[in-house]
């Protein structure tokens, strides 16, 4: 006889490129389907990995994204607004959400702290409640959100954190919080994907040494500074190029900045791309100069295909880069991005030791071991 899978709710607000939606598609493709029976509820149908979720899982989504709405800008507005009501709505009758999912399931997870309400308030109650957490607790910009998240905690029957530093800072600086049972699983990486997706062709492409870095293009992400450091470095006779694969809410502040500079050639935001991978495997050297991280799933997505990185020890990258062994780690200061590149674009000795170093990096990671971590936390939930 068959054991009964266990029901799986994976609630997410949309599928834009990032981190965490990486991480979702890792657990929907590897999580074993014999087991488990899968669905992912979206807030919004929106984001370019929307079509990426597996055939096996069941999804469903809760108001339309804006790749759906109409092209006429009349319109798009009227239906912006329209779904600005319908998610109030949403957010004040959890019941509505419910309706429209139609199953009642064993575990609910909440893949970001802005899915925590939907899980918590779910009108299932007998279904155990998981919450994934990836944000440094101490960002000043963060702030706002702390009071709701430290009452989501103590509602959950498991927390899982993506690395070590942001548990032991949660609780560094909320030692009295009621925490639940926690456990530290790291993000997946799919090493063959990666690699098979960096082999597409790109049609054009800087000449000369190329930086490159994938991000939302978010004050915090510190691309504003590092434009600051690229103009003194091309000032100073340093010819490079940077690219940055993203987008997001600084985009025009950064293409202003560039023309301000006059660097808007050699410094290219080319937006989000399905396939970031041919950037990386094309350039010379990878950096993120973020002012905070998790463990971002870009840092191992560079390493596994070889590209010697300078990013600032935020979060776990000091766990997964060796300083000037696999990489450079730099403090979040324009002074320090300056002269981590000008070392990148001056000591060839320095970037071979790293391209040597990287050979071997794959060993880092163990993505079996992830997957079964995921698996034994939710059946040894169900169990109790």
């Amino acid at each position: 006889m068959l054991e009964k899978k266990i029901k799986i709710l994976f609630r997410h607000r949309s599928m834009e490129m990032g981190g965490v939606e990486k991480v979702l598609l890792g657990l929907l493709n590897n999580l074993d389907p014999n087991k488990f029976e899968m669905t992912v509820c979206l807030t919004l149908n929106q984001g370019k990995l929307r079509n990426e979720i597996p055939q096996h899982v069941r999804t469903l989504y809760l108001t339309d994204g804006k790749e759906d709405f109409s092209t006429n800008p009349l319109l798009q507005k009227l239906q912006l607004i329209a779904r600005r009501i319908r998610l109030k709505k949403l957010e004040n009758n959890p019941a509505i959400a419910d309706r429209i999912i139609n199953d009642t399931f064993d575990v609910e997870i909440g893949m970001d702290y802005r899915d925590y309400d939907a899980i918590l308030h779910s009108t299932n109650k007998n279904s155990k409640k998981i919450g994934w957490y990836h944000s440094e607790v101490n960002v000043p910009e963060f702030q706002p959100l702390v009071p709701g998240i430290l009452k989501s905690f103590p509602q959950f029957d498991h927390m899982v954190y993506c690395s070590h530093k942001i548990k032991d800072m949660m609780h560094q600086y909320y030692p009295d919080l009621n925490y639940p049972p926690e456990s530290v699983i790291i993000n997946p990486i799919p090493i063959e994907e990666i690699k098979k997706k960096a082999a597409e062709k790109l049609e054009t492409f800087p000449t000369g040494k190329v930086f490159v870095s994938i991000g939302r293009l978010h004050t915090r992400k510190g691309y504003h500074k590092l434009i600051e450091a690229h103009k003194r470095l091309i000032d100073e006779g340093f010819h490079h190029t940077i690219i940055i694969v993203g987008d997001g809410g600084e985009m025009n502040n950064l293409t202003n900045q560039a023309i301000k500079y006059n660097v808007e050639k050699t410094f290219i935001l080319v937006g989000n791309q399905m396939n970031p991978y041919p950037y990386i495997k094309n350039a010379d050297y990878f950096i993120l100069p973020s002012e905070s991280e998790a463990w971002p799933l870009v840092i191992a997505e560079a390493l596994v295909l070889q590209k010697p990185i300078i990013a600032t020890n935020v979060g776990d990258i000091g766990m997964m880069i060796k300083d000037k062994e696999t990489g450079v780690l730099i403090s979040y200061e324009i002074d320090e991005m300056y002269e981590a590149m000008k070392a990148f674009l001056t000591n060839p000795e320095l970037v071979h030791g790293i391209k040597e170093n990287l050979k071997t990096i794959e060993s880092q990671f163990d993505n079996k071991k992830i997957f079964d971590a995921v698996e034994n936390t939710i059946e040894n939930l169900c169990k109790k």
